[in-house]
């Protein structure tokens, strides 16, 4: 059991003892089974017992609540949804208008609840800031980022720019070119927040196994080794671990995200930084860094992992030295006073993509079964969407969650898109990778002739595309 706190930081950091609660060794009879104690199956079960008390619900859980990405991720609690504005663009103006807002409400509906039941997670809504921070191309792909928002019809009170002087006002990096600043962001400590949100719902009436690896599911039953469950609705809530329980890894395939944390730094350097006001933070290239001050004054940032042939999970993230290496470059380009700093954290997590990079919440009413998923490393703020959808899903109420271009009604899993088989997906995954690692390099070297900046930006925006 000791092993769960090296999970991550966020691990070490939650106070109550890693004990695991008893696990399934009796058949059971429910009206809801959920696999998978994270974020999505929790947030399922709470808002199932909010609005129907009398349901029995049972969660089954192959290791300990938080054991997967709820536990590991950077700790980015997003107002928006992964791709939301290829999502949102076929609705009319006030269509599209009433669903931002509802996506840009999720911090403030997570909030409400961790006032309503007590839970601390060093909850802290102070934005984001998506800067130009290592070359110059950065500017310009987030202003025609920006420009495309406005197109949509958000304001400067949803995304706005910051110059390099109103930037540093919030944060001070060693090469600003300026920032998005997003308000509708918050950042927590996700451990505490999972954690939390276990006790709650077994406070509710849910029943919560562990140590109980699902080795079949189907409408309306799934198995473990020591029992068998019969239930009305089916909800597999495992996202990064979906090759698991097929065939759901044919339309979710794990990725990983890699990230470090530093020793608690002093406050004096944070007063050269910056963050004071619990912010989010990441820099514009296709890297995808996210980092964060933690509420004991660390620097924890994370960026893009990697893929591993025929979607197999990784299991073990000691990360070797240039995976931390890369990520400790990264920062220190931001932060050139922390190049030396002590890193006393390392560890990383399985998280799921659908194609096309397309989040869905799935209900069929024909087999019970009710899933969401593909949030993309974005889930940490969409599992609460998730789960309030699949809960008025499930309870058939047509409420505005329910009529979101991310909700697929009335179809099964063969309503999702496939990936393609390998070893097509690995192939196209390293080249887009490398597409976008040699972009990287050769932007961030200010001798780089234009040319080739041109190059490697064209055709790593093309490899961009066919992901897409």
């Amino acid at each position: 059991m000791s092993a769960w706190r090296n999970i991550s930081l966020w691990m070490d950091q939650v106070g109550e003892p890693l004990v695991a609660r008893p696990s399934l060794t009796h058949d059971l009879d429910v009206d809801v089974a959920i696999i998978g104690a994270g974020y999505t199956g929790l947030w399922t079960a709470y808002y199932l017992k909010r609005q129907a008390p009398q349901l029995n619900i049972a969660i089954i859980e192959a290791q300990t609540a938080g054991f997967g990405a709820s536990g590991r991720n950077g700790g980015w609690l997003m107002g928006n949804l992964l791709g939301e504005d290829r999502l949102l663009a076929g609705l009319s103006a006030e269509q599209r208008r009433a669903s931002f807002d509802l996506l840009h409400g999720i911090p403030d509906e997570v909030a409400q609840v961790l006032a309503r039941e007590g839970i601390d997670c060093d909850y802290r809504k102070g934005g984001a800031l998506y800067c130009a921070a290592r070359y110059p191309e950065q500017e310009t792909s987030l202003r025609r980022y920006l420009d495309k928002l406005y197109a949509q019809g958000l304001t400067e009170a949803d995304y706005r720019w910051l110059s390099p002087q109103q930037l540093a006002a919030q944060l001070r990096i060693a090469k600003p070119y300026g920032a998005i600043y997003a308000p509708h962001v918050a950042t927590i400590q996700p451990a505490r927040l999972v954690r939390g949100l276990a006790r709650v719902v077994e406070g509710m009436g849910v029943t919560l196994y562990e140590n109980s690896p699902v080795t079949h599911w189907q409408s309306g039953s799934l198995r473990t080794d020591k029992a068998s469950v019969r239930a009305t609705w089916v909800v597999p809530a495992v996202e990064g671990y979906a090759n698991t329980l097929p065939p759901l890894g044919r339309y979710q395939l794990p990725v990983q995200s890699l990230i470090v944390a530093t020793e608690p730094l002093p406050n004096s350097t944070w007063d050269e930084i910056g963050l004071s006001q619990g912010q989010a933070f990441g820099e514009s290239s296709r890297q995808v860094t996210y980092g964060q001050r933690s509420a004991d004054n660390r620097l924890v940032f994370g960026a893009r992992g990697g893929y591993q042939f025929a979607g197999k999970l990784r299991h073990h993230f000691d990360l070797t030295d240039s995976e931390v290496q890369l990520r400790r470059y990264l920062f220190g380009e931001l932060f050139p006073q922390l190049k030396n700093v002590r890193i006393t954290h390392s560890w990383g997590g399985n998280l799921g993509m659908s194609r096309h990079f397309r989040p869905h919440m799935l209900c069929d009413q024909r087999t019970g079964i009710a899933l969401s998923g593909g949030y993309g490393g974005e889930g940490v703020g969409a599992t609460n969407l998730g789960g309030r959808t699949l809960a008025d899903l499930i309870l058939g109420r047509d409420t505005p969650l329910t009529h979101q271009p991310w909700v697929i009604r009335g179809g099964g899993l063969d309503a999702l898109k496939a990936w393609e088989p390998e070893p097509c997906r690995w192939l196209g995954y390293n080249a887009i990778i490398r597409s976008f690692v040699h972009e990287d390099q050769v932007l961030a070297n200010p001798n780089t002739a234009p040319w080739r900046r041109k190059l490697a930006t064209g055709v790593a925006q093309f490899m961009e595309g066919f992901m897409h």
